[in-house]
């Protein structure tokens, strides 16, 4: 695979969630990242239909039964020869596998050990289970979300799976591995989704400190107080969506809108009139006879597209937003670069896909690979 991490090693271990996104940020930008399957996995939703699970994308895979005897000694071989790994367990669950940070970095003292928790690796919760929205929700961050007078909306999962938890791991262990390259040492990365959800939301520390945030729902400018930064339905029941914060933005929106004797744009106290005059406008028109109006405008309008119609948006395409795996239309890889730009990812392996040439291309001779199989670790061409 191309890009500005080709001929980084990662091993990554089964998990779900945010785990395999952080395996597929590295593999999108040309890590060679080698999962390791559990032989048969029908616990922990681990059952997966492989063409169609995009996060699985661009890796190859061995399987090996951890909990095997001589499976540690055969993860270990592999660890000894990668720059990263990813671990979703909760804590102490690799150590009592002798997987542990401790083993791992004794056999390879560069290896930038990457874990992803709910809670961290430490602390009163630690080992407790949770999903993205109990993570979200004791981050202060599910409290913020949703209309005024109802209660909180989970935004998907976004928030603590993948903004708050994959992506943290991904810069974590890139971070990290600058620092091994540097100085030839590598360390674990604490990723918690607890903490990267409160991180994504640190602009609004600021706004608290400021007195610039009520913790109400619904009465500030970016949680549907403002009537200038929220969705309305057209016509046709669609939606669009309009974000006129600045003075001249809010003033191209209300001319291509022909409203006339709106309150200021910041009177609080007119803004229930205001929001009724925009939802009986919008009403109107269709969402597209709307998109035709606000054509080549700075309103900061724009459609409410399903996922499906994101797809096919004109802008989405000219770019190239989209590729297609395994018959799959999904997300291509993002950021880019001009100099090691990523290529077309692989479509997800099934259990033990690539594994031989993998190891081979890691240095494993087939002497070494016939030990390994032994172990347990098993491996298809």
């Amino acid at each position: 695979m191309p890009g500005p991490l080709a001929g980084l090693r990662v091993i990554e271990f089964e998990a779900i969630g945010p785990g395999p996104f952080a395996g597929m940020l590295l593999a999108d930008m040309g890590a060679d990242v080698l999962l390791v399957d559990r032989p048969a996995a029908s616990d922990l939703g681990l059952k997966r239909e492989r063409w169609m699970d995009v996060m699985m994308r661009g890796r190859r895979s061995v399987t090996l039964d951890l909990k095997a005897p001589g499976a540690a000694g055969a993860a270990l071989e592999v660890i000894s020869r990668a720059d990263a790994l990813i671990e979703g367990f909760r804590p102490g669950v690799m150590e009592r596998l002798g997987l542990g940070p401790e083993a791992c970095l004794a056999r390879n003292p560069k290896l930038v050990y990457g874990r992803m928790t709910g809670w961290g690796q430490d602390g009163p919760l630690a080992a407790r289970a949770g999903h993205d929205i109990n993570y979200i929700a004791l981050a202060g961050v599910l409290h913020a979300i949703g209309r005024k007078g109802e209660a909180p909306v989970p935004p998907l999962n976004l928030v603590g799976d993948f903004g708050g938890g994959g992506m943290l791991l991904g810069f974590g262990i890139c971070c990290a591995l600058l620092h091994a390259q540097r100085t030839g040492e590598g360390q674990v990365v604490d990723a918690a989704m607890v903490e990267g959800a409160s991180l994504l939301a640190a602009m609004f520390s600021g706004f608290l400190a400021a007195g610039r945030w009520s913790e109400e729902r619904g009465a500030n400018i970016l949680d549907s107080g403002a009537p200038w930064y929220d969705t309305y339905e057209t016509k046709d029941g669609k939606h669009v969506a309009i974000g006129a914060i600045e003075a001249k933005f809010f003033a191209a929106l209300v001319q291509r809108l022909e409203l006339r004797d709106l309150p200021p744009q910041n009177d609080r106290a007119g803004w229930p009139r205001m929001r009724d005059a925009f939802a009986r406008t919008f009403r109107q028109k269709t969402r597209d006879e709307w998109c035709a109006v606000f054509e080549g405008s700075d309103a900061c309008f724009a459609p409410v597209l399903s996922f499906s119609e994101a797809r096919r948006h004109p802008h989405n395409v000219a770019r190239k937003g989209y590729v297609s795996a395994a018959g799959v239309e999904q997300p291509a890889p993002a950021p880019r670069f001009s100099a090691t730009p990523a290529g077309v990812p692989r479509e997800p392996p099934e259990r033990g896909a690539g594994g031989r040439a993998a190891l081979a291309e890691w240095g494993f001779s087939e002497a070494e690979v016939a030990q390994l199989r032994a172990a347990g670790l098993d491996c298809a061409t």
